[in-house]
């Protein structure tokens, strides 16, 4: 009896989550989990960041998030470090062979690390050439963050938008360090 009320316990539970859950509705395209708040259709998977540049995420009906998800990582445990009995020492009897001691059991062989993700590159503006001009005397503004970069630093002249000027121009436009530091000294 317990059986069967639980059995009918779980599936109420899982007919009452598949009519809450929102259904697609009959205009969406194909594959589609939710609805942008501009009326754009997303196709992704995680609700997180659904829609980011489509003023928001206005409807959802993909998958619950637990579903959505990516599998935990996992570590494999360290594998324990034995060391090898001392060989037992034996004396010869007068009357008697001596048998060696049995070989010291060897250690199993540790297990493979999974391998590790690369470690993130740095951004593609710092591995262009600085543009032409420039020099000691005068910084880089990145016009697009309102940020000046130093002569001789990472991002002197490399950044996609930017100008060439005086520190004290810089300045005039609002503009402040790297770091917050002064490039004059």
């Amino acid at each position: 009896m317990k059986k069967v009320v639980s059995l009918c316990a779980v599936l109420a539970a899982l007919l009452i989550s598949q009519i809450c859950m929102a259904q697609a509705p009959a205009g969406a395209p194909a594959g589609s989990t939710g609805l942008c708040n501009d009326g754009t259709y997303f196709k992704g998977t995680v609700k997180l960041g659904a829609c980011t540049g489509h003023k928001g995420l206005k409807t959802w009906w993909g998958a619950p998030k637990a579903a959505a998800t990516t599998p935990a990582k996992t570590t494999p445990a360290p594998a324990a470090k034995t060391t090898p009995a001392p060989a037992a020492k034996t004396t010869p009897a007068p009357a008697a062979k001596t048998t060696p001691a049995p070989a010291a059991a060897t250690a199993p062989a540790p297990a493979a690390k999974p391998a590790t993700p690369a470690p993130a590159s740095k951004p593609a503006t710092a591995a262009t050439a600085p543009a032409a001009g420039g020099g000691p005397g005068l910084v880089w503004l990145n016009t697009a963050s309102n940020v000046y970069h130093c002569f001789g630093t990472t991002y002197y002249g490399k950044t996609k938008a930017g100008a060439y000027m005086s520190e004290d121009q810089a300045k005039a436009k609002g503009a402040h360090a790297n770091g917050g530091q002064s490039c004059s000294k």
